[in-house]
């Protein structure tokens, strides 16, 4: 009668086990995921005559969703983002004059293509729109403009990702590009390096 009850109690304790080991185990890289991210943010101005650059401290947060498809994954995302990076040049439209840009908020939406390379290890590239925030600033002899814009482009990069027990790890090198500035002759890019924790669901 013991052996019966400790066979039954086994049986019944492997029946639990069984699903849960399955879904320990799931599909690699599928389903949303929540992520902290910062890292190395640079933003470059070119001028008709010249360029200028800086770099600072990126920071923000991703949210995201991936699909694997036989190892194939394909994901959306979004992010919102900061950084403390400010760049000024000088003689832009006349000798002497300055054009400052101070970042703010960066919000990103795009998606991402990807797959492993070995086991537990995704690369992948990504793309999609970007719209950041800035401060901007002209100053000559005779004039102080000042006021707050949105630089509106697209951003594309790549990195390799690896995820164990649902923690995400994240290292990816992004550029964005933002186009001309309200005909001011000023052309606004930026380069970034972003490492990301979270959590898959």
């Amino acid at each position: 009668m013991k052996n019966i009850i400790a066979v039954s109690a086994v049986t019944l304790a492997a029946s639990f086990a069984a699903p849960a080991m399955a879904q320990d185990a799931g599909v690699a890289f599928d389903g949303p995921y929540v992520a902290a991210t910062a890292g190395y943010d640079n933003i470059n101005i070119e001028t008709p005559i010249g360029s200028g650059s800086d770099d600072g401290i990126l920071f923000g947060g991703v949210v995201g969703f991936d699909k694997n498809i036989n190892g194939v994954v394909l994901g959306v995302e979004g992010e919102y983002a900061d950084s403390n990076v400010k760049e000024s040049v000088e003689n832009v439209l006349t000798l002497g004059d300055r054009a400052s840009l101070k970042t703010g908020r960066d919000l990103y939406a795009g998606i991402r293509l990807g797959g492993e390379i070995v086991p537990g290890f995704l690369i992948y590239a990504k793309g999609g729109y970007t719209n950041a925030k800035v401060k901007a600033s002209y100053e000559d002899a005779n004039v102080l403009v000042t006021g707050n814009d949105k630089l509106e482009g697209y951003r594309l990069g790549a990195g390799v990702e690896t995820n164990v027990s649902g923690v995400l790890a994240r290292l990816e090198y992004r550029y964005s590009d933002y186009g001309y500035y309200e005909n001011t002759g000023l052309q606004p890019d930026r380069h970034q390096v972003a490492a990301l924790i979270g959590y898959r669901f």
